[in-house]
């Protein structure tokens, strides 16, 4: 019951055009599922990833007309992006410039080289060198060179305000291992400490962040809404089994047709998820023509025509 890395991020976005221009477009990521949330079918739910759709690669963004997020602790504040190389680095530094995206120069954090920058509603993301570990699946239908694309995600980063209880609880229940711990670029006299998971690496880490003095945050746009980790397939049950062991109050089973859920909040209040890494997202549409077309699972078909005249075009 190893977790193998992180799965996918889910942050929120009150314009969903101008989200899909910034990552379709300036970042290069592909759109490989183009559908809605399944609790509110008038929000889009729009998934990017690298040109295969792989698991580990998709960021993904909730549509809601909501106010910016007041940033604070007990939650999600940095998401990183792999790439390979300084080279790459030096590429996105020019392009996000030439944008007029908020960023700082390139530096060394946690012993790798990183971009941190924001996108027009203030997401915080960091491009991060993975040293080219792993496999890339580059997209073919963007301007971004595909040895500069976009790999997949990177370490996550969470601010808490004491890190026992979650320590507790990502080693107790998911079995993750504290690596080491690093100071706080954006905290002054604070550690950041990396909890790696499965085969470990940048794919596979999750940052925890001891952020005592700042008020609890807000979710609005900006924010990151959750952080799902990978599963395979085949230990689905089995966590949910663990969970019922342990007590915890969860989800239960959630089936999301491109993957399985289970979802649980950790002490501090961040949400987690476990996410199966199938069927994936050509269980109902070509991977060729993926995300071209709005996708709706079986148990929302019959409202299509409903759901398609309360969405803006992208």
């Amino acid at each position: 019951m190893q977790l193998l890395g992180i799965h996918h991020l889910t942050a929120i976005s009150a314009n969903a055009k101008h989200n899909h221009a910034f990552y379709a477009g300036l970042l290069g990521m592909r759109l490989v599922k183009k559908t809605v949330n399944q609790d509110d079918t008038s929000a889009y739910h729009l998934f990017y990833a690298d040109g295969e759709g792989s698991p580990g690669s998709d960021l993904t963004f909730f549509e809601f007309p909501v106010p910016r997020e007041r940033r604070g602790t007990h939650s999600i504040t940095r998401t990183a992006l792999r790439v390979n190389g300084a080279d790459a680095l030096a590429f996105w530094e020019k392009r996000l410039a030439a944008a007029g995206v908020p960023r700082t120069p390139v530096r060394e954090i946690d012993g790798r080289l990183t971009l941190d920058f924001e996108d027009p509603e203030g997401q915080r993301l960091s491009l991060v060198d993975d040293g080219g570990a792993g496999d890339a699946h580059p997209w073919a239908k963007t301007d971004v060179p595909a040895a500069f694309q976009i790999r997949g995600l990177g370490p996550i980063r969470m601010s808490v305000p004491e890190l026992r209880r979650t320590k507790l609880f990502v080693e107790g229940v998911y079995d993750m291992r504290e690596e080491r711990h690093y100071e706080n670029p954006d905290y002054k006299g604070s550690h950041i400490h990396v909890f790696g998971m499965g085969e470990g690496g940048p794919a596979a880490e999750l940052h925890v962040a001891v952020e005592p003095g700042l008020q609890p945050a807000v979710q609005g746009a900006g924010a990151v809404h959750h952080v799902a980790f990978r599963s395979a397939d085949a230990d689905y049950t089995n966590w949910l089994a663990r969970y019922a062991e342990i007590g915890l109050r969860s989800s239960g089973p959630v089936d999301r047709f491109w993957f399985r859920s289970l979802y649980v909040r950790e002490p501090n209040g961040v949400l987690f998820e476990i996410a199966t890494d199938g069927p994936g997202f050509n269980a109902d549409e070509p991977k060729e023509t993926m995300g071209e077309t709005l996708s709706l699972p079986p148990f929302l078909e019959p409202k299509r025509a409903q759901i398609e005249a309360g969405l803006t075009p992208l």
